[in-house]
């Protein structure tokens, strides 16, 4: 979807990026809303899980984003399933209204509404926001940033609190793993390394584990979509942290020849992978 070209200026990066978090914020509250009038899905073709809340919350942002960004096309997980092609160029937007739908569905609380802003091919701002637990993260080149805001609520420059990753330290691994989505590949890679505890979480707040020094090592080996990592993928690299292909390529987005599928990923806090002593 493209919206029509703008006349007033383009915003800077810290506007741009209150923007895309205010439109998180009020996806939210559509979702927190169907969430409490009670859940009903249905599956895709893929077999995965769908719910209003994923296609009334993509509805909400793209709105937001024909304000904010009129002119830039988005690419987004439902508009893209129901068969809408968008030809992305140089700049484009990558949109999951609802990371984590089985967890939505669970009542677990652990899914995210993820947006990211895609330049030549590498996520260059990312909103990561858990409404459920009213967690927003967000990044911007050189500077990433937490905050607690409810569904809805405004984003003022006082709101956000610097975050990084830390340092990777040999032998005492944190690991943050999928709690809905592991694999033999992903355990074989963990088991690779020394590691000293694994977080199960569902959706982009693995992301948010290592972005705010909690996790060192978030390994993904199976197939997910460019919009289930996007806005992850800049807020680790925000915060001084490394997303990659599993061989250590570049991970980029735009591919929609391959459907925008994204063969596996590692995350990795402040040095990257340990040092060859640290493998088991």
């Amino acid at each position: 979807m493209t919206f029509p070209v703008p006349r007033a200026p383009a915003p800077t990066d810290a506007a741009l990026l209150a923007g895309l978090a205010e439109a998180a914020l009020a996806a939210g509250v559509v979702i927190r809303r169907i969430e409490a009038e009670g859940i009903t899905h249905r599956q895709k073709s893929d077999r995965s899980p769908v719910t209003e809340a994923d296609h009334a919350a993509e509805a909400t942002i793209f709105a937001a984003l024909s304000q904010l960004m009129p002119g830039v096309p988005v690419v987004a997980e439902e508009a893209t399933a129901a068969g809408t092609e968008v030809i992305c160029g140089n700049r484009f937007v990558l949109v999951d209204p609802l990371d984590g739908t089985r967890e939505f569905i669970s009542g677990n609380g652990e899914y995210t509404v993820n947006i990211a802003v895609v330049e030549d091919g590498v996520p260059v701002l990312g909103v990561v926001y858990a409404p459920a637990r009213a967690l927003l993260f967000a990044g911007r080149p050189g500077s990433a940033f937490r905050a607690i805001r409810a569904p809805g609520a405004r984003v003022d420059a006082q709101d956000w609190t610097p975050i990084a990753c830390r340092k990777v330290q040999d032998g005492a691994l944190v690991v943050a793993e999928s709690r809905s989505h592991g694999d033999p590949a992903t355990d074989a890679l963990i088991a690779r390394y020394q590691v000293a505890e694994r977080i199960p979480a569902g959706s982009a707040l693995k992301f948010g584990l290592i972005a705010e020094g909690k996790a060192d090592f978030y390994p993904r080996l199976g197939p997910v979509m460019e919009w289930d990592s996007a806005a992850g993928h800049a807020l680790v690299v925000a915060a001084g942290g490394s997303v990659t292909r599993p061989d250590g390529s570049p991970l980029t987005y735009g591919h929609s020849e391959v459907g925008y599928m994204v063969h596996g990923f590692v995350a990795w806090g402040s040095g990257g992978p340990p040092e060859i002593g640290s493998v088991g």
